[in-house]
C-alpha cells in the first residue's frame, strides 16, 4: 500500500502593521494549515482571511497556539504553572474553533508553536496538559506533534488522535529533537537537501542527523514553515515531487 502524507504549513502570522509568510501563494499546495492564534503572530482580521483562504482551497483547518510572545515570535522558552498553560491554549484553540465553526467547517488539529512545540517533546507534563486541554475542547481533534515522543504515547492514552510530523526544513538531533535555531546549521534552506531530507524519511522511515546518524522516524504530515523566505518554492516542489502521496 502506498504510503499517505499531509502538508502542513504554520500560517497566518502576520499581526496589524507586521506581515510574515506569503499564505496566499503557499495554500494551493498544501493539505492542513496551522494558523497563529494571536500570541505569537496573527490577529482577528488575519485569522479570519486566512480560514477563508483555507476554505477557499479546502485545505484542513487547524490552531496553532503559544507562548504569549508576540516580541520572541512565540520561540523564547517561558515557565508557566500547568494551569495557566492550559488556560492559555484553551484561550487561543476555542477562539480558532469558535471562528472556524462560525463559516460552517470544522477545527480539524491542534499544533503547538515555537518553544511550546519544543519543551513539550521533552516534557510529559507539559505534553499531557496540552493534550488534556485539546480533550477538554473537543476529543474530535487532532494533535500533530514529532515523531517517536512519548507525547504519542500520552495522547493514545487519553484517546486523542496523534500525527507525527516531520519537518522539511530543520536539521535534528540524534535524539529527534530539532537543533536549536541559534546553531547555524539548524536550517535547510536548499530546496535539493530538502527533498534528499524528505525523500529519506517518507520512503525509508529514517532521518540523518546532524552528527550523520540514520534515526528511525515517522513521517505522516510534513511541515513547511511559512515565514521562511523560500516558503512558497518548498511548498510547491513538495507538493509537486511527493504528489502521488498526499492524500487530501
Amino acid at each position: 500500500m502506498t504510503k499517505k502524507i499531509d502538508i502542513n504549513c504554520d500560517m497566518g502570522e502576520s499581526y496589524y502593521e507586521k506581515k510574515l509568510g506569503n499564505d496566499s501563494k503557499i495554500m494551493p499546495y498544501i493539505t492542513s494549515c496551522n494558523i497563529a492564534c494571536g500570541f505569537h503572530g496573527g490577529d482577528p482580521n488575519t485569522i479570519i482571511k486566512t480560514i477563508e483562504l483555507a476554505i477557499r482551497y479546502d485545505v484542513k483547518i487547524g490552531a496553532h497556539p503559544s507562548f504569549f510572545d508576540l516580541e520572541g515570535f512565540g520561540r523564547r522558552k517561558m515557565d508557566l504553572e500547568l494551569n495557566e498553560l492550559e488556560s492559555i491554549i484553551l484561550y487561543q484553540v476555542s477562539a480558532l474553533k469558535g471562528i472556524t465553526e462560525s463559516y460552517g467547517k470544522k477545527l480539524h488539529h491542534v499544533k503547538p508553536h515555537g518553544a511550546l512545540y519544543n519543551i513539550a517533546s521533552v516534557n510529559d507534563d507539559i505534553a499531557e496538559t496540552i493534550v488534556l486541554t485539546i480533550k477538554k475542547i473537543d476529543p474530535n481533534l487532532k494533535l500533530y506533534g514529532p515523531s517517536k515522543m512519548k507525547w504519542k504515547e500520552i495522547s493514545k492514552k487519553h484517546k486523542i488522535e496523534y500525527v507525527s510530523e516531520v519537518f522539511s526544513d530543520r536539521n535534528y538531533n540524534d535524539n529527534l529533537t530539532l537543533v536549536d535555531r541559534d546553531n547555524e546549521n539548524s536550517m535547510i534552506t536548499d530546496i535539493n537537501n530538502s527533498i534528499n531530507h524528505l525523500s529519506r524519511m517518507i520512503e525509508n522511515g529514517k532521518v540523518k542527523t546532524i552528527n550523520k546518524k540514520f534515526i528511525d522516524i515517522d513521517a505522516e504530515t510534513i511541515c513547511i514553515h511559512g515565514d521562511q523566505p523560500n516558503a512558497h518554492i518548498f511548498a510547491k516542489t513538495i507538493y509537486n515531487t511527493f504528489k502521488s502521496k498526499i492524500v487530501k
